[in-house]
């Protein structure tokens, strides 16, 4: 399966990316079919050689069945030359992960507590369905006094 990816290039400290058309199967930094462009990420994102991309030789691969990888899709889609992915929900993403740990373990209690909740729900809901079937009886008792006057 051909990939469009990104193979890792520079000194250490210091990346600097190809974006290449390689085979599924090949390393990361190994054989590659083509180079199709560069990222930078060092550089900001406003410089326009931060990206370098041949436009027409990404859509030749793509049409070839070549899928780009989600960075290398999100690089794309700035570019508007691939559809942009759609954002990940990571609402952990902030938080170190020696604190995931201690909050998934709390929500992990939390949850059977609150499943008693939910089961004890529905057994206060007959209680207020038989109210209201009494009260249509005493509504139906000044009725019947009004039709003994």
């Amino acid at each position: 399966m051909l990939k469009i990816r990104l193979s890792l290039g520079g000194a250490k400290k210091r990346p600097v990316y190809k974006i290449v058309v390689a085979d599924s199967r090949f390393p990361r930094d190994g054989r590659f079919i083509e180079k199709v462009g560069f990222f930078n990420p060092l550089l900001p994102k406003d410089k326009k050689e931060r990206v370098s991309l041949e436009a027409e030789r990404i859509k030749h691969w793509i049409s070839k069945g070549a899928k780009p990888t989600l960075r290398v899709s999100r690089i794309l889609g700035e570019a508007e030359l691939f559809p942009m992915p759609p954002k990940g929900n990571n609402p952990l993403k902030a938080i170190p992960k020696k604190d995931r740990k201690k909050e998934g373990e709390d929500k992990k209690e939390a949850a059977p507590k609150e499943e008693p909740k939910k089961e004890a729900a529905p057994k206060e809901e007959p209680k207020k369905a038989a109210a209201p079937k009494e009260e249509p009886k005493k509504a139906a008792a000044p009725k019947e006094e009004e039709k003994k006057k």
